[in-house]
């Protein structure tokens, strides 16, 4: 298979080093920070030239490369979080040109098995009086965007399961209804998600803390392997069958 990728950061050379191993090709490499590749642009790539794309860059970039990938034909699988207000015009225009669009905040299997695991248990702990709730995340310094797709995902999972919380805030609660999201930047962590569920008498913690970026890397290329092909807009449910 034949892999366009944006985004030459970490994620980006994780998945090159990964995708190698997997007997994959790099058809080309867009980003422009990155001074020691020669400069290349999404539309100089067709189908006939690259399989899927896989993207990995800045919030504030996401959304135009994604746009790119769909009108040059390409399937892309998109992991830049902090976009997602221009999602439903993605998806859009996912359908008008019948594209492929894979989207996921976080592709570790484990992560996206948290996520499961989260919705079953708000599902159930919200039968339960004297229990509140937050979540927690932690990553590197150089992580711009807070909190982090995964968190609020894992909020927005939450909510849709703990009827009192009808909304998030970045930082203590000032409400019963707010869903407190604590963000923390530091060293080098490659992330961590905890959900608490405090109460007088005890407190019950669901947590997943990443150990290296590999998982991540893994979960794109599955995505990228998995995506050619079909038509429409997907995530890892679909792809996990969950």
């Amino acid at each position: 298979m034949k892999i366009l990728l944006i985004g030459y950061g970490k994620m980006g050379q994780a998945i090159a080093a990964l995708a190698a191993e997997r007997g994959h090709e790099i058809a080309g490499i867009v980003d422009r920070s990155a001074s020691q590749l020669a400069p290349a642009d999404i539309t100089d790539f067709t189908p006939a030239t690259a399989d899927v794309a896989i993207e990995f860059t800045h919030p504030d970039s996401a959304f135009a490369n994604v746009t790119a990938c769909l009108r040059q034909g390409l399937p892309v699988v998109c992991g830049s979080t902090g976009w997602l207000h221009h999602f439903e015009e993605a998806q859009t225009l996912t359908q008008e040109l019948q594209g492929s669009l894979f989207y996921a905040s976080n592709y570790s299997v484990g992560v996206n098995l948290f996520f499961h695991f989260n919705e079953y248990l708000a599902a159930k702990m919200h039968l339960f009086g004297g229990y509140d709730v937050a979540v927690r995340e932690i990553h590197h310094t150089q992580k711009i965007d807070q909190p982090s797709g995964t968190a609020l995902t894992t909020a927005e999972g939450i909510m849709r399961h703990f009827p009192t919380k009808t909304r998030w805030r970045n930082g203590p609660a000032e409400t019963a209804a707010e869903l407190a999201i604590f963000s923390e930047r530091t060293g080098d962590m490659v992330g961590t998600h905890v959900v608490t569920y405090s109460s007088a008498v005890d407190t019950l913690e669901l947590k997943h803390e990443a150990h290296s970026r590999e998982g991540f890397a893994l979960g794109a290329l599955l995505a990228a392997e998995w995506l050619p092909g079909r038509v429409g807009v997907f995530g890892m449910k679909e792809l996990l069958d969950l």
